[in-house]
């Protein structure tokens, strides 16, 4: 062969080589997925699902745009033999082979759950439903079952102080169990030994701390107040008074639009009743803070046995040792009311 034809077949090799190198590096890293970029496609794969299934997941919102080339890349990985279950975060900018290591591997995004301070279980079921694999229904009967919840040291009523507001990660393939167990972990973890010697020093145990900073945030959302609501609220406890909370009554009727709390309110036959029934609820009437549960650990001690919304609407209290000047402050704030003809 002479040379020209030696130089023809290389220049030949070398574009064959060059246009395969293309294509390789193509179906390797060219971005292949029609994501928008502000927004990463949420990818569910379920479990017990395989190949088709995430192709038919892929297809349904028109995702990939090289089929073929993630196919094939998909069978060179052997990713149809290992699809593993999971909720993955697809980016506009991503490339086959990133996408497939990913899944192949089981590499899932976790969910980034916010647990606030909401009011009644069924709000707490309804906000993981709609981020956990779980159905609202059978969260709420887990939720309202002592044999289940026993084995966490709470019953229907107090479960709420089991959840710590916070942002969590959680797997999208976690059971409710280990959900759970991460909740009573995160529990634990917040019930530190500094914390528990405090509550015992108030002769509390950390469930009652719960209960009492979810009465004392209802009553003030004030920070700079509310160990002093707190103080007022154990100095009624320790003389056996009842607590007379208001929150504790527009719970009881689950009625929380009630502006004024009257006879007509009060007169309700419920165990959250403190206007009747001295000591705790039996239970939180919302998840409390961290921050408010800590303001009642370090409440405030001072004399005072009465507290009474300002009749300026500022969200501030006025404070009293005695009834006397109690009802003094109480007739202002029922002046203020009846003149914007709050009932």
């Amino acid at each position: 062969m002479d040379n020209k034809k030696i130089k023809i077949a290389i220049l030949v090799f070398s574009l064959l080589a060059a246009m395969f190198s293309y294509y390789v590096w193509q179906v390797f890293k060219t971005p292949n997925f029609d994501v928008k970029a502000e927004k990463p496609f949420v990818l569910l794969i379920p479990k017990g699902a395989n190949f088709q299934t995430v192709l038919d997941t892929l297809n349904k919102h028109q995702l990939v745009r090289d089929q073929l080339s993630f196919r094939f890349l998909a069978k060179l990985m052997s990713y149809p033999e290992k699809v593993k279950a999971g909720r993955y975060l697809i980016y506009s900018e991503s490339g086959n082979f990133e996408i497939l290591r990913k899944l192949r591997n089981g590499r899932q995004d976790a969910i980034r759950l916010v647990i606030n301070t909401f009011r009644l279980k069924e709000d707490i079921a309804g906000k993981l439903s709609k981020q956990l694999p779980f159905d609202s229904t059978f969260i709420l009967k887990q939720l309202d079952s002592n044999a289940y919840l026993s084995q966490y040291g709470f019953n229907k009523e107090t479960v709420p102080c089991l959840f710590i507001p916070n942002t969590y990660e959680i797997l999208w393939t976690s059971s409710f169990d280990s959900f759970m167990l991460k909740m009573n972990k995160e529990y634990k973890k917040f019930w530190n030994t500094d914390r528990q010697t405090q509550a015992e020093k108030l002769a509390l145990s950390p469930t009652e701390v719960g209960i009492l900073a979810s009465i004392v945030e209802g009553e003030s959302k004030k920070s700079d107040e509310q160990a002093r609501i707190a103080g007022v609220y154990w100095n009624r406890l320790k003389t056996g008074m009842p607590l007379q909370a208001d929150p504790t009554i527009v719970f009881a009727w689950k009625d929380f639009t009630i502006k004024r709390v009257t006879g007509k309110y009060t007169a309700i036959n419920s165990p959250y009743n403190t206007y009747r029934l001295s000591g705790l609820p039996p239970g939180p009437i919302s998840i409390p803070s961290p921050q408010v549960m800590d303001k009642v650990l370090n409440l405030e001690k001072h004399s005072y046995l009465y507290f009474c919304a300002k009749e300026d609407f500022s969200g501030y209290h006025s404070f009293a040792t005695s009834y006397e000047e109690h009802m003094q402050n109480a007739k202002r704030y029922q002046n203020a009311l009846d003149a914007l003809k709050i009932k």
